[in-house]
Order: structure tokens, then C-alpha cells, then sequence
């Protein structure tokens, strides 16, 4: 499915990594922060800027701090589908990297630049690099609920909420 995308970051196009990947990787874009025109954190977290004794922009992300990282990324998404912004695997289990909202929607109605909510839920500091991939992007299609009142519901033999069903 054809989505239109303005990419005002110096990366690639998120693609897919492997031909049967599910999800496309989707880069941090620090090009257009500076002080006058910061990223949105909260905790103890900073941007260290290119040339202060690093090649790159980075963002330092203590544990427990979060962080919106932009990444250039403008689209129009078609109308019945959404995009789904999840955390990418292997930072999660290796650095405690995920998204503070756990699934992220962008909806076929927002025009804005992607930005993508991270958090450090591990136990040491993060570095995340300009053009580093920090997410996945997944396209899903949409249905809608139309409500319908009723009196009652079939039962089933299900019992309890949340665990009911035991831990293995």
C-alpha cells in the first residue's frame, strides 16, 4: 500500500530489514534540534550536540527518564488504517529500551511530525544516536465499533479477570 511520506530527516525511508520483516525500522532524527529548538524530556536526560567530542548528536537517557525523539518523518495515512509504533526487540531486552505508551497509534488524520515516546526502563544510561533505529512501524488496518445495546450476554465457562487463567 502506497502511504505519502515528507522526509525532512538526513536518513533513509524507514524499510523493512528482512523481506518477511513485519514491521519497518524507524530512526531518531536529531538535525533539527539545537537550544533554541529542543527535543521534549523528562527525568534526567539531555542532548549531548555534534562536535562537543562526538561525531553525532546524542541523546542521554538515565533510567526511568523519557525522552520524544523526532524522526523528520510527515505522512498521510490512508483512511481505515493506522500505523502502530512498537519497541524494537533487541533494545528493549538488552538496554530497557521501549516506547512509554508501550503501542504507539499514529492515526490516518494526523499530518504532524512523527515523534516516538521512549523510555529507559533499564538499569543504566542510554545513549541513542542521530539515525539510530529505535522503533518499528507496523501499517494495520482499522475497523470500527458500532455499539449494539443489549439485555444480555452468552455466557462461557471463563471465570475471573486479569491472571484467572494461572501463571503457566
Amino acid at each position: 500500500m502506497k502511504v505519502k511520506v515528507i522526509n525532512k530527516s538526513n536518513n533513509q525511508l524507514p524499510q523493512y530489514e528482512t523481506e518477511k520483516s513485519a514491521g519497518m525500522d524507524i530512526r531518531a532524527d536529531f538535525s533539527r534540534v539545537s537550544p533554541e529548538n529542543p527535543i521534549k524530556v523528562f527525568g534526567d536526560a539531555g542532548i549531548i550536540f555534534a562536535g562537543e567530542g562526538h561525531n553525532k548528536t546524542m541523546l542521554r537517557l538515565e533510567p526511568n527518564s523519557r525522552a520524544l525523539i523526532p524522526t523528520g518523518l510527515f505522512t498521510t495515512i490512508p483512511d481505515g488504517y493506522e500505523i502502530q509504533l512498537r519497541p524494537r526487540s533487541g533494545l528493549a531486552i538488552k538496554k530497557g529500551l521501549t516506547l512509554a505508551n508501550s503501542t504507539g497509534t499514529i492515526d490516518s488524520d494526523f499530518t504532524s511530525e512523527w515523534g516516538i515516546p521512549v523510555i529507559n526502563l533499564g538499569f543504566e544510561t542510554i545513549w541513542i544516536e542521530d539515525g539510530e533505529r529505535i522503533c518499528q512501524a507496523i501499517l494495520n488496518k482499522v475497523e470500527h465499533i458500532e455499539w449494539e445495546n443489549v439485555e444480555e450476554l452468552k455466557k462461557t465457562t471463563r471465570k475471573g479477570g486479569f491472571g484467572s487463567t494461572g501463571s503457566m
